[in-house]
């Protein structure tokens, strides 16, 4: 007994990918995967709020640690809540935020298989590379925003002195918090732009090499801009962290640039506005050999005349 076996077409990516996708079927293919990013999203929320009570509490941690913060009678460490449902809808925005990092793989998997079709190969792997660096880059900034808060916090309320009774609204601390968090991380990502100008060809290592003086200058205002809190420790911190990986960056695209040969270049050694040196010396020019005489061309053969034209047919037929 014979099983026929069904072929497959294309799939969805390489479709997308040579052009032969309809309109109505990318818009389809939108609805489909923004329907499982949100399910996942709402899946990941579901979680959120089961966790939001524990992450409440770890960030309430650089606060709690601090004696200032501590209930002399109770030893618990209080906040303030001004409204009856803060701590309701806290838990709510906690647990959004913790359902879209856990669905994070999901959502971002889907928005990837949509705009990939669209890039070169090259453009892919660059993407893949980009995305891998991203992740830890945005973690290693989250914690130390953490350890910036800590710090931070101590200062504030060793200001305030002894006399003065000093309790935190829960609301506004945990915005504060989540808000410096996303902050670092996404300043963090900066040295992914540096090595993006350098990978697409618009700026040499030696280039960027250069700027370091513009760099570091922009990276202290900017953290001193940034930084919500006044003490020097949280500015100078966040600036030295991103001077590093600047010139950890600068120190990629050098590698980048040899592997690639760059620099090596006829006019690599001259500036924008120099003149490219000219080749003057006089070299003695040989004497060429002897050109043979061609052969004298024969005469064309006589042409024969065309034949009479039948007249039962006309020009056309």
């Amino acid at each position: 007994m014979a099983f026929g076996l069904k072929k497959r077409g294309p799939s969805s990516f390489a479709r997308a990918a040579d052009g032969s996708m309809t309109l109505i079927e990318h818009i389809r293919e939108l609805r489909n995967r923004l329907f499982r990013a949100s399910l996942a999203i709402l899946v990941g929320f579901g979680f959120g709020i089961w966790l939001a009570t524990p992450v409440r509490v770890l960030l309430s941690k650089p606060y709690c640690d601090l004696p200032q913060s501590i209930d002399p009678e109770t030893g618990k460490c209080l906040f303030v809540q001004l409204g009856v449902a803060d701590v309701f809808l806290l838990n709510l925005k906690i647990g959004l935020w913790v359902g879209l990092i856990i669905a994070a793989p999901v959502w971002l998997y889907q928005l990837w298989a949509f705009i990939a079709p669209g890039l070169h190969r090259h453009e892919r792997r660059y993407a893949y590379v980009f995305t891998a660096l991203a992740a830890p880059l945005f973690a290693a900034g989250a914690v130390l925003a953490f350890f910036v808060t800590t710090k931070g916090l101590e200062f504030l309320l060793n200001v305030s002195g002894d006399d003065i009774t000093t309790n935190l609204e829960v609301t506004r601390y945990i915005s504060f918090v989540t808000n410096l968090i996303l902050l670092f991380g996404v300043a963090f990502e900066f040295p992914l732009i540096v090595l993006m100008l350098n990978f697409v060809g618009l700026a040499s290592a030696k280039r960027l090499l250069s700027w370091w003086r513009v760099a570091v200058f922009v990276f202290f205002a900017f953290a001193a801009v940034v930084t919500p809190t006044p003490d020097p420790f949280g500015m100078t911190a966040l600036a030295i962290c991103l001077c590093a990986l600047y010139f950890a960056a600068v120190g990629v695209a050098f590698l980048n640039d040899r592997r690639r040969g760059r620099g090596r270049e006829a006019y690599a050694g001259i500036a924008d506005d120099e003149v490219s040196p000219l080749d003057l010396s006089d070299e003695p020019v040989p004497a060429g050999g002897r050109i043979e005489a061609s052969e004298p061309i024969g005469a064309p053969e006589p042409i024969v005349a065309p034949k009479p034209i039948e007249r039962r047919y006309d020009d056309m037929t």
